[in-house]
C-alpha cells in the first residue's frame, strides 16, 4: 500500500470518477433546495444538453463523514480506531461528535453553551495556544452577534492552524473548517472535494395522495389539511438521465503545503481513499428514490494510478492510524470528551432593568 501512495508524491491533485446508476428502474430523485427545488443547468454545447446536479459538495462532505460512524454502535468505524475526534455530552439531549457536526471542529456544541466545566475550558485553552493565541482566546466570542467573526491580530500559520486540527480531529484537515468562533481568519479550505451530476436529463413527473378513510375533506369536526387530516394530493418530480457521475478531487499539493509530515500526509491520503470507495460500496442510498450502484471508478489525474480495493484501504488506514499516534501526531487519548450545557435564557429587558435600579438605590 506504501508504494501506491508513493506514486503520488509529485501529483497535485488526485481526480476521480465513479459511473453511477439507479439499482432499479431508471428513475432517481434528486437533491432539493429550499425555494429552488433541483438544481438543473444547461450545458453551453450545441446540443444544450440539460444537467442535474444530484448531490452538492456539501452534501458530499457530509456523507463522506457519515461513512466513518457506525450508527448501530455509536463509534467509529473499526478500521478507523484511534482516530481522534471531540466527543460531546450534552446532558438530556444526548451525545455528539465532531465527525457527526456539519462545522466539524467549528460546531456551536464544541465552543458555545453556557458554563463550561474544566474538563470543556481546558480543551478549548488548550487548542487557542497550540493556535499561537491567547489561551483564552475563546472566550472573546462568546458575546458576539450571530454571524460575527472574532479577529486575531498576526501572522496566520496555516501549517500551525492544519496541525492543531490534525491533532484533535483529521477530518477538519481533510475536509476543512471555519473556525470562526475562535477567530475569524482561521479557516482551512476542503482537501477533499466531490459533487455528482447528471447528464441529459429529462423529468419524471408523478404524483399521490396522502389518504384520510375518516375526513376526506375538511369542513367536519373543524380538521383541517393543516393538522393532518383530510386528503392530500401532492405532485413529485423525478429523472433519468444519459448517465450519472460522481467527481473527486484530493488536493495533493495544498496537503504537502501544511507541512504535517509524511506519516501525516499518508494516512490523510489513505483516509481520502477509504472514504471514496466505502461510500461508492456501502453509502449510495441518498434517498428513498435514489438509491444507485456504482458501475466502476476511474483515476483520470494522475494518469496510472489505481485505488486500492477496499479490504486493502481497511488494512491501510488502521496501520496509518497507528503509525501517527505512536509519532505523537494525535491528542492523547485521541477521544477529547468536553461537555455543552444549553445556554441560559437571556433575562428580560425589563428585570435588567430593575436590577440596576435596584443596585442603585442600596448605593
Amino acid at each position: 500500500m506504501s508504494v501506491i501512495i508513493d506514486d503520488l508524491k509529485n501529483a497535485p491533485r488526485l481526480l476521480m470518477k465513479a459511473a453511477l446508476k439507479p439499482v432499479q428502474g431508471d428513475r432517481f430523485q434528486a437533491t432539493g433546495f429550499p425555494d429552488l427545488g433541483p438544481a438543473t443547468y444547461t450545458l453551453p454545447d450545441p446540443k444544450g444538453t440539460e444537467m442535474l446536479l444530484v448531490e452538492s459538495a456539501q452534501s458530499m462532505a457530509n456523507r463522506l463523514e457519515a461513512v466513518c460512524w457506525d450508527e448501530a454502535e455509536k463509534d467509529v468505524a473499526a478500521p478507523l480506531k484511534g482516530l481522534p475526534h471531540v466527543r460531546v455530552d450534552l446532558g438530556e439531549f444526548g451525545e455528539t461528535c465532531s465527525f457527526l457536526e456539519f462545522h466539524r471542529l467549528n460546531s456551536p456544541y464544541i465552543w458555545g453553551g453556557d458554563g463550561p466545566d474544566a474538563n470543556t475550558a481546558a480543551f478549548r485553552t488548550s487548542f487557542c495556544e497550540s493556535l499561537g493565541l491567547r489561551g483564552d482566546a475563546w472566550k472573546a466570542g462568546r458575546g458576539r452577534k450571530e454571524g460575527e467573526a472574532a479577529e486575531a491580530p498576526g501572522m496566520l500559520d496555516m501549517a500551525r492552524l492544519a496541525g492543531a486540527a490534525f491533532r484533535y480531529d483529521p477530518n477538519s484537515v481533510l475536509h476543512g473548517v471555519f473556525l470562526e468562533k475562535v477567530a475569524g481568519r482561521y479557516r482551512l479550505s476542503r482537501l477533499l472535494s466531490a459533487f455528482m451530476e447528471a447528464r441529459d436529463v429529462r423529468t419524471a413527473e408523478s404524483g399521490g395522495v396522502k389518504f384520510d378513510r375518516v375526513f376526506p375533506a375538511g369542513g367536519v369536526a373543524g380538521v383541517t389539511s393543516q393538522q393532518g387530516y383530510v386528503n392530500v394530493p401532492f405532485s413529485r418530480t423525478e429523472f433519468t438521465a444519459e448517465r450519472i457521475t460522481a467527481y473527486f478531487n484530493l488536493d495533493l499539493a495544498a496537503l504537502r503545503g501544511y507541512g504535517l509530515g509524511e506519516a501525516a500526509e499518508r494516512m490523510l491520503i489513505t483516509l481520502a481513499l477509504w472514504k471514496i470507495r466505502h461510500f461508492l460500496e456501502t453509502g449510495l442510498r441518498l434517498r428513498t428514490a435514489c438509491d444507485l450502484d456504482c458501475v466502476g471508478l476511474t483515476v483520470t489525474r494522475p494518469e496510472g494510478f489505481e485505488v486500492p480495493p477496499l479490504a486493502d484501504l481497511d488494512a491501510a488506514v488502521s496501520k496509518t492510524i497507528a503509525a501517527c499516534a505512536q509519532a505523537g501526531l494525535f491528542a492523547d487519548p485521541p477521544i477529547t470528551h468536553i461537555t455543552w450545557k444549553a445556554p441560559k435564557k437571556p433575562a428580560e429587558k425589563k428585570d435588567a432593568e430593575e436590577g440596576a435600579q435596584e443596585e442603585l438605590e442600596e448605593e
